[in-house]
C-alpha cells in the first residue's frame, strides 16, 4: 500500500538516488588516492601475498596476506582479520595491515562477498557474510603462524558490522575493534519509523557500481525507498537479523573485547545505536565518539596516516591479544571528542555523559503546514559533517528569518556562561495532525548574538495509523553529540516537515500542531552544564 504522494516521493527519490549514485566516486575516493600510498610493502617490513580463500559454500573471497617478515619457524602470531568496507576494494586496508604486520600481527584482509572481484551477492552482513568470516579464520589458522588462541577482528564501517556479528557465532574471536558500524541496522537508517533516504541510496548506488546485490538486497531497498507499509514488518526482521544487537547474548556469552568507534554526524549510523549498545556489553569494552561523518574519522588511517583510531585500535588488540600493559584498560573506558574544542573526555560509562539536564519549555499551542523546507536542515550525507570535521563549518540557518508558517522555534534565555551539550538531547511534545501519516524533523542549534544558527542536532519521526484531529504524545531523542554553546549564545528547537536527509509522508494540505497541556508540558531536555 503506497502512502499519499507516493508518486512524487518516488520522483523524489528517483532524483535523490541517481544524484547520490553518481556521487558515489567521492566515497570511492580515498581508495584510489591510497593506491600510490598503501602499496604493498617491501620485504624489509613485512611479506605480503594475495590469495584466494574459500568463503562459506566455496565462494571465493579475495584476500591478502601480511605476515611479520623473518616469522621464526614454529612461533606462532596473534592475528586480526578484516573484512572490507561497502562498496571499497581489496587494498582498502593495505596500510593498516602493513603497520600491524610490523608490529608482529598476521594480518588477513579480505573482500567481502558480491564486491568487486570476489564471488557471491552482497547479501549485507547476512548468514554467507558472517560464516564467511569464520572460514577466513579457518584458512589463516591453516595457512599461516597464527596462533589459534589469539584470533581479532576489526573493519570500517560494513567489516566493523560483520565483525561484531562474526563475534558472537565464532568463540576464536577474542578482540574486535569496529569503526564507524552499526549495532541496530534499523534504528540507524529507519530511526523514528522515517527513511534515512540519502544514506539508502548511497548504499544501494554504491553496492550497484561496484557488486552485485542479491535478489533480496534490490527487493528491500525498493520496498524501503517507496514507503511500502505492507512490507514493513518483513523489513524490520531483514535488518533485525543483521543487527548486532539481535544477536547480543551471543556476543556477551562469547566474552570478546569489544571496542566501538563512530562519528557524531555519522549519517549512515548514527551515534545513539551504538552507545545503546555499548552500555548493555558484559564484557571489556571500549567506545569512542569524534567529530564528522560516516567513516571520515579513520580516513585519513586508511591512507597510513597518523590516525586516533587507528592508534586505539592497534592498542586495543596489543593489549587484549598480546597481553600487553599499555593502559588501555586502565583508562576511563569512554572516550569523546568534542565537535567544538577538539579535546578528549574520559567517562566511566555513557549514562555518566550527560547526567545534567535542563529543559526548554514549548510553551503555547504552535501550527505549522507541511512540505516545504523552511531552510532548516540536517545538510548532505557524508559531505556536510565532514565539512564541519576538517573545516569547522556545520550546516547552518538564519533562525530569525526561518518562515514561521512552516516552523515552530522554542529558544532558551540567553547562556551568560559557556555551556556543554553531552549525550542525548530529548524531545516530548503532545501533537495533533490534520491526517492519519505525517513526518516531522526536529533540529538543535546554537544561535549566536546575530540569529545564526549552527545545527547542534537533528532527528526525524514519522507516525501512521493516527485519527486526524486527536492528539497524541511524541518522544523523539536527537542524535548523540558533544557540543560546547559560547556564552551569549541560546539553543533553539527548530521543527519543520521536510529535510533532503529524510523520507517525508506528510499528504498535501496537512497541518500539525504542537501543544503543551498543563497536566504534561511540552519541552525539550538537553544533557547541559557549565564549562
Amino acid at each position: 500500500m503506497g502512502l499519499p504522494h507516493h508518486a512524487l516521493r518516488t520522483t523524489a527519490v528517483g532524483t535523490v538516488s541517481a544524484a547520490l549514485v553518481a556521487g558515489t566516486a567521492l566515497g570511492l575516493a580515498p581508495a584510489a588516492q591510497a593506491a600510490p600510498a598503501t602499496a604493498p610493502p617491501t620485504a624489509s617490513a613485512t611479506d605480503v601475498r594475495f590469495v584466494d580463500i574459500p568463503g562459506d559454500g566455496g565462494t571465493v573471497l579475495k584476500a591478502n596476506v601480511f605476515t611479520p617478515k623473518d616469522a621464526r619457524p614454529g612461533t606462532r602470531y596473534p592475528s586480526i582479520v578484516l573484512p572490507t568496507s561497502w562498496a571499497m576494494p581489496q587494498i582498502e586496508y593495505v596500510a593498516q595491515a602493513q603497520k600491524l604486520a610490523n608490529s608482529g600481527y598476521v594480518v588477513v584482509s579480505y573482500n567481502s562477498r558480491g564486491f568487486w572481484q570476489s564471488g557471491g551477492e552482497i547479501e549485507t552482513a547476512g548468514p554467507e557474510d558472517i560464516a564467511d568470516a569464520s572460514k577466513v579464520i579457518d584458512w589463516t589458522l591453516a595457512n599461516t603462524p597464527a596462533d589459534p588462541t589469539k584470533v581479532g577482528m576489526a573493519g570500517v564501517s560494513y567489516g566493523a558490522g560483520i565483525s561484531l556479528l562474526a563475534a558472537g557465532h565464532d568463540k576464536r574471536i577474542k578482540a574486535v575493534a569496529a569503526m564507524s558500524g552499526w549495532a541496530d541496522l534499523i534504528d540507524s537508517i529507519y530511526s523514528g519509523r522515517t527513511q534515512h533516504v540519502q544514506a539508502a541510496a548511497l548504499l544501494g548506488g554504491a553496492g550497484a557500481l561496484t557488486g552485485r546485490p542479491s535478489a533480496e538486497l534490490q527487493q528491500t531497498l525498493k520496498d524501503f525507498l517507496a514507503s511500502n507499509l505492507d512490507k514493513e514488518d518483513e523489513m524490520i526482521s531483514w535488518g533485525a537479523k543483521r543487527s548486532p544487537v539481535t544477536h547480543l547474548d551471543k556476543i556477551n556469552a562469547n566474552g570478546a573485547a569489544i571496542m566501538l568507534g563512530n562519528a557524531w554526524g555519522d549519517t549512515l549510523f548514527p551515534p545513539n545505536q551504538y552507545a545503546e549498545f555499548y552500555e548493555r556489553l558484559t564484557g571489556p569494552k571500549r567506545l569512542e565518539f569524534r567529530p564528522g561523518d560516516h567513516a571520515t574519522a579513520e580516513a585519513t588511517g586508511l591512507l597510513g596516516l597518523p590516525n586516533d583510531t587507528w592508534t586505539s585500535t592497534q592498542r586495543w588488540f596489543d593489549h587484549h591479544l598480546k597481553g600487553e600493559a599499555n593502559g588501555i584498560d586502565k583508562e576511563q573506558p569512554v572516550q569523546l571528542k568534542s565537535r567544538s574544542t577538539g579535546g578528549y573526555e574520559g567517562y566511566p560509562d555513557w549514562k555518566s555523559v550527560g547526567p545534567t539536564r535542563k529543559k526548554i519549555a514549548m510553551a503555547g499551542t504552535t501550527t505549522i503546514r507541511t512540505n516545504v523546507d523552511s531552510g532548516a536542515n540536517g545538510g548532505i550525507a557524508i559531505l556536510s559533517n565532514a565539512l564541519e570535521q576538517f573545516l569547522k563549518i556545520p550546516p547552518t540557518a538564519s533562525v530569525p528569518l526561518l518562515p514561521r508558517r512552516y516552523t515552530g522555534v522554542w529558544q532558551s534565555e540567553r547562556y551568560a556562561s559557556a555551556q556543554r551539550v553531552r549525550g542525548t538531547a530529548k524531545l516530548h511534545t503532545t501533537l495533533t495532525s490534520t491526517e492519519e501519516s505525517g513526518t516531522l524533523v526536529a533540529y538543535l542549534y546554537d544561535v549566536g548574538p546575530l540569529g545564526l544558527g549552527k545545527l547542534v542536532s537533528n532527528a526525524p519521526y514519522t507516525f501512521h495509523g493516527k485519527t486526524p484531529g486527536k492528539p497524541f504524545g511524541v518522544d523523539l531523542e536527537l542524535f548523540s553529540t558533544a557540543y560546547d554553546v559560547p556564552a551569549g549564545h541560546r539553543l533553539a528547537l527548530v521543527v519543520d516537515t521536510v529535510d533532503p536527509l529524510y523520507i517525508e509522508h506528510n499528504p498535501s494540505g496537512a497541518q500539525l500542531t504542537f501543544s503543551s497541556p498543563q497536566a504534561d508540558p511540552s519541552y525539550v531536555s538537553v544533557p547541559l552544564r557549565e564549562q
